[in-house]
């Protein structure tokens, strides 16, 4: 039988053991970078009443992943693996740029900084080359280093993706089990539901080509510029 190797369900066949297990450990919630700190406007959609339980929660993170992920952090993470792979700087700071722009909400574009410098910081204390002088940038983002990392630690572009949305996917429904509460049953088949969904969604990216990066969502970049100044609220602005 032929292998399509540009296909996520071969992927993790076609990494080495090393590989794997760096994967397993830039998506573990114990990676000190702080990305639990924040619920991307998730808190502000439960506070509003628009997200009141699990049925609406899949809804939310769905609709997250197979339109604003899918059409805009995945094309652009694809563009940073690249320019990692050939050490383009200019092309490094152009899709960087980009993807910071796109942050609707002063609260979006402040998270993906600092955690994009704390993932920085991690990267050069395991001897990531280039990552220490991104640790205090101004134009940093998460998938920025995310992407250097998979990179040096040749985890195939694929087996990246795929760990990057199941990283933004499980600190969600993290957030969702704490605020609306959901209970620990509830929040696997969320899970579940997501994983289910991702091979797609990364495929589906793949063929997004430049004029075509972007995804605009009104009511979400409303709500996150609510959450700065909400006033109670579990998770950082």
């Amino acid at each position: 039988m032929k292998r399509n190797l540009s296909n996520p369900n071969w992927v993790l066949i076609i990494m080495d053991n090393v590989a794997q297990l760096r994967l397993l450990q830039l998506t573990s919630p114990a990676l000190p970078i702080g990305s639990y700190m924040y619920s991307q406007g998730l808190e502000a959609a439960i506070e509003h009443g628009i997200i009141n339980n699990e049925t609406e929660t899949e809804s939310w993170l769905l609709g997250m992943l197979k339109h604003s992920l899918c059409y805009q952090d995945l094309p652009l993470f694809i563009r940073l693996y690249s320019a990692w792979q050939e050490s383009d700087e200019i092309q490094l700071r152009y899709w960087t740029q980009q993807l910071l722009a796109s942050r609707e909400s002063a609260e979006l574009r402040s998270e993906d900084r600092k955690v994009g410098r704390a993932l920085a910081k991690v990267l050069s204390q395991q001897g990531v080359s280039c990552a220490a002088e991104w640790e205090h940038a101004e134009i940093v983002t998460l998938p920025t280093m995310f992407s250097l990392a998979t990179v040096r630690w040749n985890i195939p572009l694929t087996a990246a993706m795929n760990g990057y949305l199941w990283t933004w996917l499980e600190n969600q429904i993290a957030a969702a089990i704490k605020i609306i509460p959901l209970g620990q049953s509830a929040g696997l088949r969320l899970q579940s539901h997501g994983i289910a969904n991702i091979p797609a969604v990364v495929e589906k990216s793949l063929q997004i080509q430049d004029n075509d990066i972007g995804f605009s969502a009104p009511s979400f970049a409303m709500l996150s510029a609510h959450h700065e100044v909400q006033y109670s609220r579990l998770f950082q602005s």
